[in-house]
């Protein structure tokens, strides 16, 4: 039944792309393509109500990412909110919407498979090949699938998805806050008054060790959770020794070379996602591509350290 219902989608991609048309010399735009596919109205009415038509409808090339009726009813639902306040909401909108939007022709055999993508809007979200389906990953850890690829139109290409993306809302440390299992590091970071510097800008990625890895190196260093969060010189060089000064995703790890941290020392990663130390000590990395306003985080199964 889902084969058949893509590929009742794809006809009716193709009906709309003829539609369009209409006789005319020209071919449709992005635009058009929504305008002409009863599946995608509230689409349309959306980029109309953000003013965005004219845009959408211009040179280009752009890459839209294109919600079906369904994903709007459903994004209703989660932000609990009426389609009329919604529509009426153009700064939300428009922002929502170019996060949808890349300023580049990519079709699906030259999507960056793992990587950081950063649409009109800013931010990113990234796409991974899960079985035979593209998914893709929002600011906010949620996923869509696209579901028709590669519709073609005279100033770029449509790919239908089942959600509607929604940028970051959250930094590094706010994502960590909302995570039970890093009680601990937040009150490390606060404790080493790094909470502003990880809140900034950026782009950072933090190794996030979870509180089985802190009561791990307590049991190694022979102290208590009081006594080390009190040492802010010692927690200071620990918590920078976790963060790079840039955003990699797994897919753009350098393996098996150096990688400089903010604390100034190198550490390296396997093949395996496997961390070593400055000490050789290891960490294995047991989640990934956790996203964030200003960065992204993979969390960690034992506290790094640097050289002393």
């Amino acid at each position: 039944m889902k084969f058949k219902s893509l590929k009742a989608l794809a006809l009716v991609f193709t009906v709309s792309l003829l539609s369009a048309c209409g006789g005319s010399d020209e071919a449709p735009s992005v635009v058009d393509v929504a305008r002409n596919d009863a599946r995608f109205s509230v689409l349309a009415e959306a980029v109309a109500a953000a003013d965005l038509d004219t845009t959408l409808s211009g040179e280009g090339p752009f890459t839209v990412f294109a919600p079906t009726n369904d994903a709007f009813t459903a994004l209703l639902a989660e932000l609990n909110v009426t389609k009329a306040q919604l529509l009426a909401d153009k700064a939300l909108l428009r922002s929502v919407l170019q996060y949808h939007v890349l300023g580049a022709s990519v079709p699906k055999a030259s999507v960056p498979l793992g990587k950081a993508i950063t649409p009109l809007q800013g931010g990113i979200f990234k796409i991974d090949s899960v079985g035979s389906d593209l998914v893709i990953t929002d600011g906010r850890n949620r996923t869509a699938k696209v579901v028709v690829t590669d519709v073609l139109a005279r100033n770029g290409v449509v790919h239908a998805i089942d959600k509607v993306l929604l940028p970051a809302n959250k930094t590094l440390v706010q994502t960590a806050q909302a995570l039970p299992d890093f009680s601990i590091l937040v009150e490390a970071v606060v404790a080493a008054g790094l909470v502003d510097t990880l809140n900034g800008t950026g782009p950072f990625t933090v190794f996030a060790p979870t509180n089985a890895a802190f009561a791990k190196l307590l049991t190694e260093l022979g102290v208590t959770k009081d006594q080390l969060l009190a040492n802010k010189t010692l927690l200071t060089q620990v918590l920078t020794y976790h963060v790079l000064p840039a955003r990699v995703l797994k897919a753009e790890v350098p393996v098996g070379s150096p990688i400089k941290t903010v604390q100034g020392q190198n550490l390296t990663i396997d093949a395996s996602l496997a961390i070593t130390d400055a000490n050789g000590r290891k960490a294995a990395i047991t989640a990934t591509d956790v996203l964030a306003s200003n960065g992204v985080i993979h969390v960690i199964d034992n506290v790094i350290l640097p050289r002393q």
